[in-house]
């Protein structure tokens, strides 16, 4: 009984453990850069653990305009002039994963560094 207790026990602490590492990785968003392009040449990249204000930067091109919000470790679309806004409605991208695109405009934002989502 003491043996199964402690085995328990044991294990519970590593999930905790474990939980407290990605939360202290994660959760800071450290080494996360968005790369915002258009037609496959970048614009910008900004260094998501490092934003302390948000702020929206002006996407206009040929293509059409988005306007892309940055907030500390978290970016998305909040305005697009396409017509389906599939990119506006995609929400924050804080992680490294699925990116946010605007087809008609050209529009890709991805996440460099982190761990990847799922």
């Amino acid at each position: 009984m003491k043996k199964k207790s402690f085995l328990w026990g044991l294990l519970l602490a590593l999930i905790v453990a474990a939980g407290l590492l990605l939360y202290g990785k994660l959760g800071r968003g450290e080494g996360m850069v968005a790369v915002v392009s258009v037609n496959g040449e970048v614009l910008e990249r900004i260094d998501l653990s490092k934003v302390r204000e948000a702020y929206d930067l002006d996407v206009a091109t040929d293509f059409g305009r988005n306007i892309v919000h940055v907030e500390p470790g978290a970016i998305s679309v909040t305005h697009a002039d396409c017509p389906d806004q599939i990119c506006v409605m995609q929400g924050k991208l804080s992680s490294n994963g699925i990116p946010i695109i605007c087809m008609p405009n050209r529009l890709v934002i991805s996440i460099e560094g982190g761990d990847i989502d799922g």
